[in-house]
């Protein structure tokens, strides 16, 4: 896979206009980051619980983080915001008020380029294509991945490029739509599935809204929907449908870099891959932070400055040390996951998940 060489950066200045707000109080108000004429998806995680499976405490790492694990807004790269941060007053996933930040991004890496996703010759070679996750490896989709899509999955239906060595891949936003919806067209079974930049509106814009300073939930739950935003403003999605992808016989890769594009959501990560992101390093070796989940602790990369991933992560892939307090670390770009449940307390926001 083709590397990027990104910075690593310790402070990017965010403008942060706080407005504060009391629950009743007539007198105060939160400035909306939205304008009257622009799309804005509300990512915070719905923590209802007809909506919200319970993940087993027992895995959880219940160690309360020290002060200094909060959030801090100057982190985030100004080109990747679409509204300067806001300071909020929030309801927790428990019932409780905490003051949160209200980031409203316009859903494009700002720290490299996406794409490319699809190859279009059984000869392409893995620069041509990006990476599909599979029995916990990455495999580069090339030219030949496709070529032996039929073996690799023991299925003779499989049938995605033609006698002349051409792959079958979409080409249009309209044929994105068709191919990326459940019910995928049947015309574009056997069909490489990649939505470009250009076929997202213009005026996209992506809402985050988490605490300021974490605090660990009684039960931790699974992530539906968004998991937490990267420092560039791109989402970091829950797992990727592949069951329903591959059960059409198309693929939907990420690209190198563990994002690929949804037309409502725009570019977004299903998995974290090296020298992509902005990374904010650690004195003391630790692995880089690259982000926060969307109950604010701190997501990490998996590997430290030695090339070595924790031994004592929970089942949220979190663990506690003395610097920190409790954060993630990421899951290799072959699980399919970044991390694995939500540990600590969310936004309530009353939104569906996101299919």
């Amino acid at each position: 896979m083709p590397k990027f060489d990104k910075p690593i950066v310790r402070y990017a200045l965010v403008i942060l206009t706080v407005s504060l707000f009391a629950c009743g109080d007539d007198d105060d108000t939160v400035t909306d980051t939205s304008p009257a004429d622009t799309s804005v998806a509300d990512t915070s995680e719905d923590t209802s619980a007809a909506d919200t499976e319970v993940v087993d405490t027992s895995t959880v790492d219940t160690g309360s983080p020290p002060a200094t694990a909060v959030v801090d807004p100057t982190l985030f790269l100004v080109d990747g915001l679409a509204t300067a941060i806001t300071e909020v007053e929030c309801m927790l996933s428990d019932g409780s008020t905490a003051q949160c930040y209200s980031i409203t991004t316009n859903s494009v890496p700002s720290d490299h380029e996406s794409g490319p996703w699809c190859p279009t010759q059984i000869t392409d070679g893995p620069e041509a294509g990006g990476i599909w996750p599979e029995g916990g490896v990455a495999h580069d989709v090339d030219g030949a991945f496709v070529e032996n899509l039929a073996t690799f999955y023991d299925d003779p239906a499989w049938e995605m490029y033609n006698a002349d060595g051409s792959i079958n891949f979409t080409e249009t936003a309209e044929e994105c739509a068709a191919a990326a919806r459940p019910d995928v067209d049947p015309e574009l079974q056997n069909h490489c599935v990649q939505c470009l930049p250009e076929y997202v509106e213009t005026d996209l814009q992506i809402t985050f809204v988490i605490p300021k300073e974490p605090s660990l939930a009684a039960t931790p739950q699974d992530i539906r929907g968004n998991m937490g935003v990267a420092f560039n403003g791109v989402e970091f999605a829950a797992a990727a449908p592949t069951d329903a992808i591959l059960g059409a016989y198309t693929l939907a890769p990420f690209d190198d870099c563990g994002g690929h594009i949804n037309l409502n959501a725009g570019y977004h990560y299903h998995a974290i891959t090296s020298d992509c992101l902005t990374e904010v390093a650690q004195d003391d070796g630790h692995a880089p932070l690259i982000g926060y989940a969307m109950d604010g602790f701190g997501i990490y990369a998996m590997l430290d400055a030695d090339g070595e991933e924790p031994d004592d992560l929970d089942g949220c892939r979190g663990h506690t040390d003395g610097v920190r307090g409790y954060h993630y670390h990421v899951s290799g770009a072959g699980e399919n996951m970044i991390i694995g449940c939500h540990a600590g307390l969310t936004v309530q926001s009353g939104r569906p998940p996101r299919p």
